[in-house]
């Protein structure tokens, strides 16, 4: 039996090859503000985690995937929470101001978190991210500053958990007894399933999920490993010591802005702000029943294990036959939470790569095969590629020249030791007044009969007493009208602070107004979405009934196409038989 595939790695193929052939050209894409999916598919046991994370001294595509972000924006990323997620799958640009504010807050908390640069790394992945080739993507827009966030969800027995929320880990690895059974443990609260929601661009994305924002590799890396991947379900099977029992997804977001007109500041504009994503996803392992003897819990996870990849088979050939013969059949996207969540990649919003794990030992051949004739059959299906983003229109270059205008001035205080292009000093205003005075005359009495020093200097005094009082006249003048300027200028502010009142009243009523009617249309939302599910629930039902009332009608056709042959037979032999006796009676008469 033989296969067709774009590319096929051997035994020997190391993980940088096989990042530069499949996962390099989506974390260009991502740079690019594309969206890319990339998940790995096979049978439990073949090396699908491994292929995703690792191993000590050489890295999977995952890490590999962050350093290559990191290596390209690394200079130009924005300073924390410049960059803030809403809960509606869109992103804000604050003021830098505010997210200062943001920093010093989250720095008052009781428990601050140790920066990043001074963390030391777990040995128990540090090798991991230690990415040597320091790969690097060559079209980065220098004008842009960018933001990563990271989120890690895993879909188990079709519900969906936020890895990354705060919740004890004994949750998601429960203690097991001698006997080979789980222990219930009264005081914990299990996790609270989330919410899959469209957003208005029409994406999907998981309502309430943590998301992170990292600023390198190692941090990144750090919230996967510490956060999430010690929380994600796995158990000992027939088939695999370490068996995933969910579907977990690692979700990259990079959002970016353009620069200003003089490359300082971030535009706030919400149009020109791109919000990318690249989704790495570990399938867990189809796998037979009567092999792995899977019994309670483990029987329930292999059969919505299974139930999920043949939703994502059944998708992903109903979308073939859409395309070879023109009909345009639904996909049934709502049938497993895994193919709902990625619905938009398989209609076009992004790239999608697959990479099918095969174990080459000689009991997994018979589902070796299924998995390399399904993901043969996936090669068929093609996707419109979104069309590139319009750019900004600011001219290219803004960060470059602030830089070295900056450079420049620097280089001119220093030359200078002053501020570039100070003049002489002015004179100040009490200087200025004291120099209208009338010059005091020589006050040095030589002779006792002098009678001319004295009257010189009174009259100087005289004049000086003058000038002084019109002086304090004409400031009080201008005191005066200084105060009537101010009066005005206050009752100016207080009938404006109404009038600002007034609308910030009327803008308080409108938004009240408005959120009352969020409210409302989310309720709407909820329930169109649980009618949408009445609905397609019915519609399959009524597809199933409309498929066995036609083969009820087939069979009752061809039931009575042999019934008409038979007639017709009869009849064919009657006439002969009523010849014949007709005959008959002729010769005996």
């Amino acid at each position: 039996t033989q296969y067709s595939f774009k590319e096929v790695f051997g035994t020997l193929v190391v993980q940088k090859e096989l990042f530069d052939v499949v996962a390099k050209p989506l974390v260009e894409d991502l740079i690019r503000g594309k969206n890319g999916l990339l998940f790995t598919y096979g049978v439990t046991g073949s090396g699908k985690t491994h292929t995703m994370t690792g191993s000590p001294g050489d890295g999977g595509l995952l890490p590999r995937c962050l350093a290559m972000i990191f290596n390209s924006i690394g200079p130009f990323q924005a300073k924390r929470f410049v960059f803030k997620l809403d809960d509606k799958n869109g992103v804000d640009v604050q003021s830098e101001v505010d997210a200062l504010l943001e920093r010093q807050r989250r720095e008052a908390l009781p428990t601050p978190k140790t920066p990043a640069a001074k963390r030391q790394l777990d040995p128990e992945f540090a090798d991991m991210i230690d990415i040597q080739d320091h790969c690097k993507a060559e079209e980065v827009d220098e004008d842009n500053v960018y933001g990563v966030f990271v989120s890690y969800i895993e879909i188990y027995n079709n519900y969906i958990y936020d890895l990354l929320e705060e919740a004890p880990c004994d949750s998601i690895k429960p203690k097991w007894n001698s006997c080979n059974t789980p222990v219930r443990n009264g005081d914990f609260v299990p996790p609270q399933s989330k919410i899959l929601r469209e957003d208005q661009n029409h994406n999907m994305y998981v309502t309430g999920c943590t998301e992170v924002e990292v600023k390198s590799t190692e941090e990144a890396f750090e919230v996967f490993w510490r956060a999430g991947q010690k929380k994600r379900r796995i158990a000992n099977t027939q088939l695999n010591r370490e068996s995933s029992r969910s579907h977990s997804v690692f979700i990259i977001k990079l959002a970016q802005a353009p620069l200003d007109a003089d490359g300082d500041n971030v535009l706030q504009e919400k149009e020109q702000i791109t919000l990318s994503q690249l989704s790495l996803v570990d399938l867990a392992g189809s796998e037979r029943t009567n092999r792995t003897k899977a019994e309670g819990n483990r029987l329930r996870e292999a059969g919505n294990i299974n139930q999920s990849l043949m939703t994502l088979r059944t998708c992903i050939e109903v979308l073939r036959e859409n395309q070879l013969y023109g009909t345009n059949k639904m996909v049934p996207y709502r049938d497993s939470k895994l193919t709902h969540l990625f619905k938009n990649y398989f209609d076009g919003e992004g790239k999608v790569r697959m990479i099918v794990c095969v174990n080459p030992k000689a009991e997994d051949y018979e589902e070796s095969l299924q998995v390399m004739r399904f993901a043969e059959m996936t090669q068929e299906v093609e996707v419109a590629r979104p069309v590139d983003r319009p750019l900004c229109g600011l001219t290219p270059g803004r960060r470059l020249r602030n830089q070295v205008f900056r450079e420049e001035l620097a280089r001119k205080l220093e030359l200078r030791g002053g501020p570039v292009g100070a003049g002489p000093e002015e004179p100040s205003a009490a200087e200025l007044f004291f120099q209208n005075f009338p010059p005091l005359p020589p006050c040095e009495l030589l002779d006792i009969n002098d009678d001319q020093t004295l009257p010189k200097l009174i009259e100087a005094l005289e004049q000086r007493h003058k000038m002084r009082q019109m002086l304090a006249e004409e400031f009080a003048k201008n005191v005066l009208a200084f105060k009537t300027m101010l009066q005005e200028f206050d009752s100016s502010v207080s009938s404006k602070e109404n009038y600002i009142q007034g609308k910030l009243a009327e803008k308080e009523k409108t938004i009240t107004g408005q959120k009352t009617e969020l409210e409302r249309l989310e309720k709407k939302i909820k329930t169109l979405e649980y009618k949408i599910e009445i609905l397609e629930k019915t519609a399959t039902i009524y597809e199933e009934d409309k498929r066995n009332l036609q083969q009820e009608l087939e069979s009752k056709s061809q039931k009575l196409q042999r019934q008409a042959s038979d007639k017709r037979r009869l009849e064919a032999r009657l006439q002969g038989m009523v010849a014949e006796t007709s005959l008959k009676w002729e010769k005996e008469c």
